[in-house]
């Protein structure tokens, strides 16, 4: 039996929703759909360390690399966790995948997401951390 209350499920659902479209937006490369997901003033560090703070930031890195980037565009992203803050914010952790003919890649991102008055949610304050195979 779970006592997960009818609001919390449509807003865990929500959230899968919002990392299913980063998702979509990566492998089509897509940086206008990739923006429509941050709130304008969110921060994000890449995976490489590059904190970008706010959308203009945001927009300008993503622009520049998502449609350059080289490799083939198959990734995956799961949600493994969600952990609500307050019922308005949310931490998400997801398993992000790339998966390239003979090379696969890890990525564990951990997204902060905000629900808004419309009730949509946004990224807010992310961090893409690559995962080291063989790490301690």
């Amino acid at each position: 039996m779970t006592t997960e209350s009818p609001s919390r499920a449509a807003d865990i659902e929500a959230i899968n929703r919002l990392v299913a479209t980063v998702e979509h937006s990566q492998r089509a490369k897509d940086p206008e759909e990739f923006l429509a997901l941050f709130h304008p003033d969110a921060i994000w560090t890449t995976a490489h360390g590059k904190v970008l703070v706010g959308l203009d930031a945001i927009s300008e890195f993503t622009r520049k690399v998502l449609p350059a980037a080289n490799w083939d565009g198959q990734v995956t992203y799961e949600v493994v966790h969600v952990l609500f803050i307050r019922p308005d914010v949310a931490a998400v952790k997801v398993r992000q995948r790339y998966l390239s003919p003979g090379e696969e890649s890890e990525g564990a991102p951990l997204y902060v997401v905000a629900k808004q008055p419309d009730g949509r949610w946004l990224l807010t304050a992310c961090q893409n951390t690559g995962v080291v195979a063989d790490a301690p």
